[in-house]
């Protein structure tokens, strides 16, 4: 049995105007939040809370990322030559791992 299609009515509001006028109206209205700093804060916070809470989407963040920066040998030097100078300049830590390799 084939069921009647209703009669289509004509476009009305919004979707009625020409894409020229409905492009200035949405251009316009992004604008204007835009200009609200605080309630773009809210929206990303939200979104990030979202994406944050999928695990496995992070963990493939992080794999990449640690990839990525462990390909550029240059970089992890750098900062192992940071991490050595921050953890050499605490007196107390290096003299523990002096008695400690004494010890062995």
């Amino acid at each position: 049995m084939i069921e009647p299609v209703p009669p289509q009515t004509p476009p009305r509001g919004f979707a009625s105007m020409e894409q020229d006028k409905q492009r200035d109206i949405a251009r316009k209205g992004g604008q204007r939040i835009s200009q609200n700093r605080e309630y773009m804060a809210t929206i990303g916070r939200i979104g990030g809370q979202r994406v944050s809470q999928n695990r496995e989407h992070m963990a493939n963040i992080g794999r990449v990322g640690g990839q990525r920066i462990g390909q550029n040998r240059e970089h992890m030097a750098a900062i192992g030559r940071i991490g050595g100078q921050r953890v050499s300049q605490n007196r107390e830590h290096m003299a523990a791992i002096g008695r400690k390799g004494g010890e062995s």
